[in-house]
């Protein structure tokens, strides 16, 4: 019959051993928002590829990147990746609000104003997103 220290130090191995594998699993990726892709990547769906400088994709029933800084006078796409319909639609009433967008559908915007503006799919109300222009 085995002690209760026994049964300590046999919890314990367990445990160390299942750390072990789960960091083997997770412990080797690469968390998406660490990468920096400045390569202009600009279609494709693979799990390597991201979207390119002044793009937003909309993937995975979210937006990629969630947050985007730019300078005042950049033009935004935004691509839909997903094959459910999505859109982008500004916060505050009436900057920017796409149409509709299928599978592959982009929308474009002009920000020319410095601020930060939320933004969010009005289709699927958990998304949501922020352009920051400097």
């Amino acid at each position: 019959m085995e002690t209760s220290n026994g049964s300590a130090r046999s919890f314990i191995k367990g445990l160390l051993f299942t750390c072990v594998i789960l960091s083997m699993f997770y412990g080797c990726t690469k968390s998406q928002d660490n990468i920096n892709d400045t390569g202009g990547n600009t279609g494709g769906t693979g799990s390597k590829e991201r979207p390119g400088n002044n793009e937003v994709w909309i993937q995975g029933m979210a937006f990629d990147p969630s947050t985007i800084t730019v300078a005042a006078g950049t033009t935004i796409t935004w691509t839909n990746k997903d094959p459910v319909t999505h859109d982008v639609a500004s916060n505050s009433a009436g900057l920017f609000t796409s149409p509709s967008l299928g599978q592959n559908g982009t929308f474009t915007n002009t920000f020319n104003t410095p601020g930060t503006f939320q933004y969010k799919c009005t289709i699927h109300p958990g998304m949501s997103g922020a352009v920051i222009v400097n």
